[in-house]
């Protein structure tokens, strides 16, 4: 599944173009590592050599594995975000359309399911250091799910209720790939947490007779 990468953090300074594409190439090098051996696989020399930086410049970049699996995640729902777009999900409903945009990404990583397990695990091992990666994660997420709602300008509950939908979208994420649960079951959970978004819709005034 290949990755449009986006710069750095809000908060840090931008990159120029040249970074830029280092940090593609890093990346790059980082999810192909990962879809032939998961996690084990992602060996920081073997990343920097893949990528053509040295090893010194890659630990600039992301100080660990973990930073740069969770960094890579973020790619990987960026380059989603942009496939959605050119298809929009086709529900009656903001729930319905949520629920299939959350299935067809969870079916993509599906297809690489060792880029997924590499990717997972690094955000479950995930500490502090690592929480401007992980907050771009969970941005890129909720920035999918509104985009599916159609809002542009959610209310608190909304906002709450998509919150929840991401932690479980995760968590079936992790219960799939450990082998306790089905697809069949992924999906069910996905339907029905995305009911919430039903919940927490704004209700209309009530007209005047």
């Amino acid at each position: 599944m290949p990755a449009e990468v986006s710069s750095a953090s809000p908060s840090s300074p931008a990159l120029t173009e040249r970074q830029e594409a280092r940090r593609q190439r890093i990346l790059h090098a980082s999810a192909q590592l990962a879809s032939r051996g998961g996690f084990d696989a992602v060996q920081m020399r073997e990343v920097a050599e893949s990528s053509q930086v040295a090893l010194g410049t890659l630990y600039r970049y992301f100080p660990s594995k973990v930073h740069l699996l969770v960094a890579t995640m973020q790619a990987q729902l960026e380059h989603m975000h942009g496939t959605l777009r050119k298809k929009p999900p086709q529900g009656a409903t903001a729930a319905e359309r949520v629920a299939e945009t959350l299935m067809r990404a969870f079916r993509a990583l599906q297809r690489e399911p060792h880029l997924a397990d590499a990717m997972v695990r690094a955000l479950t091992f995930a500490d502090r250091s690592v929480s401007p990666e992980v907050d771009q994660v969970s941005r890129q997420t909720t920035m999918i799910i509104l985009d599916a709602m159609g809002l542009e300008d959610p209310t608190p509950q909304q906002l709450s209720a998509v919150r929840v939908i991401e932690h479980t979208w995760h968590s079936a994420l992790i219960t799939w790939l450990s082998g306790r649960a089905s697809i069949a079951q992924v999906k069910i959970d996905i339907e029905t947490v995305c009911r919430l978004i039903d919940l927490t819709a704004p209700e209309e005034p009530a007209r005047r007779r």
